[in-house]
């Protein structure tokens, strides 16, 4: 790479289906893999940098050095590998890295692949795993997410005056969407009554308000835009991308209802872009309980301070609406592979900002991904926008 002003395009995308698939987390990464390069036309030999996203390989399946396999079965060698842990937001993190060893000039052709498989542990071990995340003082404690989204979600509506419904709502909205997601885990709508009357978790949030457990894999390939021509007619350019953190114990945040590692990606990224929260057509954001998009959504500044539940039930964020959030399904429809989720988010914004999200297309130039770990322990916020 000649020039490394020059900024990072992404060329090509896949994604696997979601849900409960065959086969280990290795076959469903060449299978995203190999999708996305020959969706670019791209030999496995021409990659210079192979990326796994992937958060718990070992604990779920006892794989370990996941990345130089995948180099093997894809014929990828001897491209550099490396994994990429972020827990939840391993996805994004991936994006990040991705990006930086493009626009760092160290490659001309980067491969992202993000995955996991889960759906072989029962219910009660994929949620231990995920709660490894947590700090050790609250995972002693039988702390878990769950339950965080459920103190959480009591404290926002009983601050806002906000009625359980308009979580409710969200869940509604996304089911919508996953229904014309043909890769998505679950697609059925449902209606407001279905959710509220589902089984509770972790009060006042019920069984709909939680994303499920998931297989599966998605991809992307990045590589100086001044390359990208020779790829493709049409490509997205990352024009912006930023992670922060916020404090690992999560009791010890000033607000617990306010993400401050979402608002500090988001205004990083933006600032990266020069664009603000106004220029945004699409948002995917990381909707693994009804709550967080409702957070995010306000954190990002879609919305004031204790305004965000609003928007679901108002429509605002339907297909739709002034800002679509979630065409995809969200993690809430389309399912929530933790390594891959990220990188899928960005998948459905690419799709979106080239028009090639068929039945859930909408009029999109600019696109943003927000994908979140823990709960809001980490965070990547992307843009992707249509080159012109």
């Amino acid at each position: 790479m000649d020039d490394t002003d020059d900024r990072v395009a992404v060329v090509a995308a896949s994604m696997t289906q979601f849900g409960r698939r065959d086969g280990w987390v290795l076959d469903l990464l060449a299978e995203a893999g190999q999708a996305c390069l020959a969706d670019a036309g791209v030999d496995a030999d021409a990659v210079d940098h192979l990326y796994v996203s992937n958060m718990a390989s070992g604990e779920f399946e006892g794989q370990t050095g996941v990345p130089n396999a995948l180099a093997h079965d894809l014929g990828a060698v001897p491209a550099y590998t490396a994994r990429v842990d972020q827990t939840s937001a391993s996805g994004g993190a991936g994006i990040y890295a991705a990006w930086q060893s493009v626009a760092a000039g160290a490659s001309d052709c980067t491969l992202l692949v993000g995955g996991e498989k889960m759906t072989h542990r029962s219910t009660a071990e994929a949620t231990d795993v995920i709660a490894s995340l947590t700090h050790p003082a609250e995972y002693r404690h039988g702390v878990t997410l769950p339950s965080f989204a459920g103190l959480t979600a009591r404290a926002y509506l009983d601050a806002h005056d906000a009625p359980r419904e308009s979580l409710a709502d969200v869940a509604v909205k996304n089911h919508a969407n996953g229904v014309d997601n043909p890769n998505a885990q679950f697609r059925e709508a449902v209606d407001r009554e279905t959710v509220l009357d589902s089984p509770i978790v972790a009060d006042p949030l019920r069984l709909y308000d939680f994303c499920p457990i998931t297989d599966g894999s998605a991809a992307l390939l990045l590589v100086p835009e001044s390359l990208a021509a020779s790829y493709t007619d049409e490509y997205a350019v990352v024009t912006g991308v930023a992670g922060a953190t916020d404090t690992h114990v999560v009791h010890e945040r000033p607000d617990p209802t306010t993400m401050g590692a979402v608002r500090d990606s988001g205004a990083a990224a933006f600032e990266m872009a020069d664009r603000e929260p106004a220029d945004v057509d699409v948002a995917e954001l990381h909707d693994m309980f009804t709550i967080l998009e409702v957070l995010q959504f306000e954190g990002l500044g879609f919305a004031d301070r204790g305004e965000g539940w609003r928007a679901a039930s108002e429509g605002r964020t339907a297909r739709d609406g002034e800002i679509p959030v979630n065409t995809s399904g969200g993690l809430k429809s389309k399912g929530h592979p933790l390594g891959a989720s990220g990188v899928a988010q960005a998948v459905e914004v690419y799709e979106q900002v080239l028009g090639e999200a068929g039945p859930r297309q909408v009029d999109a130039d600019v696109g943003l991904a927000c994908n979140v770990g823990g709960f809001g322990n980490c965070v990547t916020t992307t843009l992707l926008e249509v080159a012109e």
